[in-house]
């Protein structure tokens, strides 16, 4: 948690969901630099690891919930899962609060009693869990179909989301000598490009729901968007978008083979 005020994170919110998930809650991130090292993301986040005391760990970024009517579900799962290292949840993404898509499962859930190997060192962003070097995902984890609720740069504004991919962006060359699909290290080239994967990627948000549906700690800061803020309206993207049946095909297989509850 890097000046979360300043990068328009759901910081409070997200504590309180955690605080209402766990025994303890571990907070790291503070010390990262403007300009960081890409490999200090993974570090950061081992060091989160090692100081939780807890027989399961579950690792969340500031912009993922739990929702408060799973929390006593996915404990339930926990107490039958002692024979794996890790659990994956299904990702819903949300842009803005009345559309999401299931964009993956995110192996958040950590048996760290009885595997003492996992570390956060891999994938192509070097900070993927890993046991015995292999990466942890969705084809070798157990998975639960309760869903991690993703609020990624919802309550951001343009000047703070330029500003942040632009500093992404420089990290990533520094570390692998190309920006990728990250644009350029200015703030404008950096937004632009990132803006283009939301033009790409809001067409796939087919499946909807009411705010009243979220998290009961989120419910609040989503009723209260303004204009400003890209949950509002995608900076006038979300009512010049098309939801064609190919997308909405795919969304209605990937519930059904993994029996997701329509929220």
């Amino acid at each position: 948690m890097k000046e979360p005020d300043k990068r328009m994170d759901p910081w409070k919110e997200a504590l309180l969901c955690y605080e209402e998930i766990s025994e303890e809650v571990v907070v790291v991130g503070g010390d990262l630099k403007e300009e960081f090292k890409w490999s200090e993301l993974g570090k950061m986040i081992q060091e989160g690891y090692n100081k939780c005391t807890g027989d399961w760990v579950i690792h969340l970024s500031l912009d993922m919930f739990i929702h408060e009517s799973d929390i006593k579900k996915i404990l339930n799962c926990l107490k039958h899962s002692y024979d794996v290292p890790a659990i994956s949840l299904p990702k819903y993404k949300f842009f803005e609060p009345r559309r999401y898509e299931i964009k993956n499962f995110e192996t958040v859930i950590f048996n760290k009693k009885h595997f003492k190997n996992i570390v956060f060192n891999g994938g192509g962003d070097l900070a993927l869990p890993t046991i015995d070097k292999k990466v942890l995902d969705q084809s070798n984890t157990r998975i639960i179909k309760y869903p991690i609720w993703n609020y990624d740069t919802t309550f951001r504004t343009q000047e703070v989301i330029s500003k942040d991919r632009a500093r992404f962006a420089r990290a990533w060359n520094r570390e692998f000598g190309d920006f990728g699909d990250r644009g350029g290290p200015t703030n404008q080239e950096a937004f632009t490009a990132w803006y283009n994967m939301v033009k790409i990627r809001y067409p796939l948000h087919t499946s909807t729901v009411d705010i009243s549906k979220h998290p009961k700690f989120i419910q609040q800061k989503l009723y209260d968007l303004s204009p400003k803020q890209f949950g509002y309206d995608l900076f006038g993207l979300r009512n010049n978008v098309s939801f064609n049946f190919l997308n909405k095909l795919k969304q209605k297989k990937i519930k059904y083979k993994y029996n997701l509850d329509s929220l």
